[in-house]
Order: structure tokens, then sequence, then C-alpha cells
């Protein structure tokens, strides 16, 4: 099982529950940041959505559907069972 570094303590990924972009793509482009600053490691996995909701107090679905536009980027791959995984570079 992997596991995820204790992050920057300088660094702070906010929500924006009242701003004019969706969730989901608030929350694509924090994953993708983090994916593209190395935090996320190539072949290791992202946090479970399970970490991701209770980090960012977010909906399944909306999780879902950012990891949903980093899959499409091609980012990251899914495997049922296993998580949801940084593509190597």
């Amino acid at each position: 099982m992997d596991h995820h570094p204790t992050w920057p303590t300088s660094v702070v990924w906010v929500i924006d529950l009242e701003g004019p972009d969706p969730l989901y793509v608030q929350l694509a482009a924090v994953l993708r940041e983090r994916i593209t600053t190395g935090v996320y490691a190539p072949n290791r996995s992202i946090a479970s959505v399970a970490e991701l909701q209770e980090e960012f107090g977010l909906a399944r679905g909306t999780i879902l559907k950012a990891i949903d536009v980093l899959r499409a980027e091609g980012l990251v791959r899914s495997v049922v069972g296993r998580g949801t995984f940084v593509v190597g570079q």
C-alpha cells in the first residue's frame, strides 16, 4: 500500500466553494499540480477518493469527475480495486 508524504506546510491547496470555476475543475487543478511538482510520483497512487473527500470536503462524484479530467489528459490511470496511479514519464 502506498504511503503519501506529508504535504509541505508552506503549500496550501484551496478549493473555493464560492468561486466561479466548478469544484471538479478546481480539484483537477490541485491534483495536476501535485503530479507536476512530484508530490504524486510517476507510477505511484494518488490519494484515495476517501482521503480526498476528507481533505477537501467534496462529494465523491465531484472527486471522480476531477479524476476523469486527469485521466482524459493522460496524467493518471485507474485500476479497479487498486486505485488511481500517475502515468509514468
